[in-house]
């Protein structure tokens, strides 16, 4: 559990056809819609909307994401985010989510955000006005900020990396003129479904198998933004192979200039798609697999 920190706000979210996967579950680039927007909800709640921000020509820019999804969430039930910012540093602030089903009352997932605070204009990192740490924090903010976990460091991608080039769509900008932070799980997942299908998995046999691959945890740390039609090539690998879960590795780069622009470390869990208790991945899946997994002096095949 997460120490509330500050005021905590609460937004719901009715689950859309649209956004759930063949499984019927929510897909997994949905949760960060649903805390991105929170988050703005939360902030206008105590008078900063994205217009006073405008005026102030500030904007925040996501940074980095830790989500542990805890249960599916399911067409027509509601999604219940309870949001609250944990603390401020000079140019930086964490934000915790706690998201929960309606229907059944339990919590589906858990996840924090580090928002940096920039400028508009430069897009460079900007002092965090104590009057807007006062509106969170009417009784001043804990003396010491929580502390942060290291991303992940993931090992180096092995000869059998996949990778897929693609380009930034108009529909995938948002108002900032960057990429939004949930498109880019989006195009990991789109490369992970590719690259299971180019080593002879794709879903119709684990399907005919009676598996699947489901996120556990996702991180995300976000390093420069993607612009409209910007060349991108996103690199899949695995690593930390055990008995029913993996690693899944993904770096997001612009050829043009080879900036990495974003890392993400997907841990999976292979399971039973009737029932979602876990199953061992198949030892056929595994030597399939192969070229694609990093072992390090760490990590193994379990």
């Amino acid at each position: 559990m997460i120490a509330r920190m500050s005021p905590m706000h609460i937004s719901s979210f009715k689950v859309r056809f649209y956004e759930c996967d063949p499984y019927g579950h929510v897909n997994n680039a949905n949760y960060l819609r649903y805390m991105q927007e929170a988050a703005f909800e939360a902030s206008a709640a105590v008078g900063y909307d994205v217009q006073r921000y405008a005026r102030m020509e500030r904007m925040w820019y996501a940074h980095a994401t830790d989500i542990e999804y805890l249960r599916p969430v399911k067409y027509g039930d509601t999604v219940v985010v309870a949001t609250w910012v944990v603390d401020f540093r000079r140019v930086t602030s964490r934000r915790a989510y706690e998201l929960r089903s309606t229907i059944t009352g339990e919590l589906v997932a858990r996840a924090t955000t580090d928002w940096a605070f920039l400028d508009a204009a430069t897009q460079k990192p900007a002092v965090i006005p104590q009057e807007l740490i006062s509106s969170f924090f009417p009784d001043g903010q804990p003396e010491q900020p929580a502390l942060r976990e290291k991303f992940p460091v993931a090992p180096p991608p092995p000869a059998g990396a996949y990778r897929l080039r693609r380009r930034a769509q108009w529909r995938e900008c948002d108002s900032a003129g960057h990429v939004n932070n949930a498109i880019y799980a989006e195009w990991a997942e789109e490369c992970g479904m590719q690259c299971i299908a180019h080593y002879r998995w794709p879903v119709t046999r684990m399907a005919a198998a009676g598996i699947g691959i489901f996120y556990r945890r996702m991180w995300i740390e976000y390093l420069q933004p993607a612009l409209f039609d910007d060349e991108v090539e996103i690199v899949a690998w695995l690593s930390e192979v055990k008995r029913a879960t993996a690693m899944r590795h993904f770096q997001v780069r612009r050829p043009s200039d080879g900036a990495l622009l974003a890392r993400i470390n997907v841990l999976g869990v292979c399971a039973d798609v009737a029932t979602g208790a876990p199953r061992r991945i198949p030892n056929e899946m595994l030597d399939d697999f192969a070229p694609n997994i990093a072992l390090t002096a760490n990590a193994s095949v379990e």
